[in-house]
């Protein structure tokens, strides 16, 4: 009895140093993810705005999978026992969340663009509220290659299903206004449907990427490109992609007109006219795949025009032994800064009315946040640029006005998409889309992921 009674003492201690240990591990992180849920409420980050994960708690078992699997950190936590969005506004739109949740607890899609006048009106078909007129890839609210390279594909399937057999020699059956990912798609679905297409794009072909710093990698997820074929790797570089774009654009002779602006596009006699920096051009359909960059966001302040402000950052090697400001606390912006100060003899200062880079995604806020403590980058929240003089740029903080001394300004806060000409057009955006009396109408956004 006497050692019976031992070696079940000895379980018992041997299962309390496994176990506790867990448990006291287990509720200090729900405690945690907790109190970031918590601040992320407060703040308005856990809210739905663009691409976001919605969680269905009667499915939910609470396994953690989806945390796991999102790439991003951050974005997703068990609280209590059931998944939860703790910042959903670092939400790229993946997916890997839901793939990876074992009882279909989890679905990403866009969140509730009804009060968002930046986010046009789409059907489940892509269309706007001008019938005829489609819109994919990052203008309408979703990122990620992924989603562009779908997009395409799918919004030519339903156009096919659509146009009239019988064609006019001057009428194109779609314009596709833009030359990245989800363009070149609908142009290479548009040649395997048989359709009579053109692609027009005020810059080059590769779009949004065509932006990008060089070597910057792009997360993706193995899609299939029509004729083409698929892109299986997880990640690619920037000059990756070019290089696949030029090759697909020469091998399958797609018909695209780069340095060729869209300025205009209105119904006109049973077709679209559509109005371009080198011409007119008629058009059953009218796929708009422009990304959400446009015209850079300027400060609107004294001496921006001055030759060393830039609105963008091509390659930081080109940059040393320099004082260099950074404005803007997106990943853009936090990207740019952390390139900078990677190079020798730089001092970097990054400029942000925010208090955090709380927005930006968990890897990029890492690195900064590295470089920040060991003295690499100097951060001013917020913060905001007052004048900028040949010699320096004068700011304001929480401390007052400082200036400090300046090589190089780079502006990273955004663009102005062509939002004008859209509504110009009839697109209604969720912040517009109200009834006489003011109350809002009801949203047709139906772009989940497929």
């Amino acid at each position: 009895m006497a050692e019976g009674t031992i070696i079940w003492t000895a379980v018992a201690i041997l299962g309390a140093g496994i176990i506790l240990p867990y448990a006291i591990q287990f509720h200090r992180r729900q405690r945690e993810a907790a109190r970031r849920q918590h601040e992320a409420r407060g703040s308005g980050h856990d809210r739905p705005r663009g691409q976001y994960p919605f969680i269905d708690p009667g499915l939910c078992i609470g396994c953690g999978g989806c945390v796991t699997a999102c790439p991003e950190g951050d974005v997703l936590d068990v609280v209590h026992g059931t998944a939860a969005v703790i910042n959903g506004q670092r939400c790229v739109g993946h997916g890997n969340c839901e793939r990876a949740c074992p009882v279909g607890a989890l679905v990403v899609g866009l969140g509730d663009t009804r009060d968002r006048d930046d986010i046009p009106i789409l059907s489940a078909e892509f269309e706007t509220t001008v019938p005829g007129l489609y819109i994919v890839g990052e203008l309408g609210g979703l990122s990620l290659i992924r989603n562009a390279v779908d997009q395409g594909k799918r919004v030519i399937g339903i156009i096919a299903g659509r146009t009239p057999t019988a064609k006019a020699d001057d009428v194109y059956d779609v314009i596709i206004a833009g030359a990245g990912p989800a363009g070149l798609s609908a142009a290479l679905g548009a040649i395997e449907k048989g359709l009579r297409y053109l692609v027009i794009d005020q810059t080059e072909i590769g779009g949004t990427v065509l932006h990008y710093p060089h070597r910057k990698l792009v997360m993706t997820q193995p899609v299939e490109i029509p004729l083409f074929g698929w892109l299986r790797k997880d990640e690619y570089s920037k000059e990756e992609l070019l290089e696949i774009w030029t090759d697909i654009v020469r091998r399958f002779r797609v018909s695209v007109r780069t340095g060729e602006r869209l300025n205009d596009a209105s119904w006109d006699g049973g077709v679209f006219r559509i109005i371009t920096s080198a011409g007119m051009y008629r058009a059953r359909n009218v796929v708009l795949a422009l990304g959400r960059r446009g015209t850079p966001r300027k400060l609107g302040v004294s001496g921006e025009d001055l030759p060393k402000v830039m609105y963008q950052l091509v390659d930081a090697r080109s940059y040393t032994e320099h004082n260099l400001l950074v404005v803007g606390g997106g990943d853009s912006a936090i990207e740019a800064a952390v390139g900078l100060a990677r190079q020798p003899g730089n001092t970097v200062w990054i400029s942000y009315r925010g208090k955090s880079f709380a927005k930006a995604k968990k890897k990029n806020e890492d690195k900064i946040r590295d470089l920040i403590d060991r003295g690499r980058i100097t951060a001013l929240f917020e913060s905001e640029v007052k004048q900028i003089s040949p010699a320096g740029v004068e700011l304001s903080t929480g401390d007052g006005r400082i200036e400090i001394p300046n090589d190089y300004v780079f502006i990273m806060i955004g663009g102005l998409p062509p939002f004008d000409m859209l509504r110009g057009a009839g697109v209604e955006f969720g912040g517009t889309r109200k009834n006489a009396d003011g109350t809002q109408r009801p949203s047709t956004v139906g772009a989940s992921l497929a």
